[in-house]
């Protein structure tokens, strides 16, 4: 019995596949502190969102999510269960943010949602599961600031990307 796939399965495919070929690539980058990375395999999905909409884009990050941390060793560690909240708590903000009424946002706006919610996603998750204590929310500010800088950087990137006159279909 051969599975049946659509062009739409081999898009996503070849997607997710340059994501997690990003995503290894940026696990081997030495990180000043613990979430300090510039998560630039969310190129490829904010660049999907755009030219493919928001069901896409979320198959591209949660198989890269996946299947990334099988390839790197770390599913179902702390690693794997961080980078899936970030990846959950984003794709939610980002379905929500192709809802509104409008034109939409920018590859960088929405590179920017993105960003502050997986951040704040990884965040919350690690404080209530890994390390309860208030005092780790000093970090906070300092990680959320660089995501806000790494949103804006992977934001131009997926601009350039894609054509910003294609509006954002979900």
């Amino acid at each position: 019995m051969q599975i049946q796939t659509t062009p739409e399965d081999h898009r996503i495919a070849w997607l997710t596949a340059l994501a997690i070929s990003i995503h290894i690539l940026e696990s081997a980058i030495p990180s000043p502190l613990p979430g300090f990375k510039p998560g630039l395999a969310n190129v490829i999905t904010i660049a999907v969102l755009i030219q493919f909409g928001w069901h896409t884009a979320a198959w591209v990050s949660f198989l890269r999510v996946i299947c990334g941390s099988l390839l790197l060793g770390t599913f179902l560690s702390p690693a794997f269960v961080l980078s899936l909240g970030g990846a959950v708590l984003s794709m939610s903000v980002l379905w929500f943010a192709t809802r509104l009424p409008g034109d939409g946002f920018s590859a960088i706006g929405y590179s920017v949602l993105a960003a502050l919610a997986h951040m704040t996603g990884q965040f919350t998750l690690a404080w209530l599961l890994f390390i309860p204590n208030m005092a780790v929310w000093r970090l906070f500010p300092i990680l959320l600031t660089a995501a806000l800088l790494f949103g804006i950087i992977s934001g131009i990137i997926a601009r350039t990307m894609c054509n910003e006159g294609t509006p954002c279909r979900t």
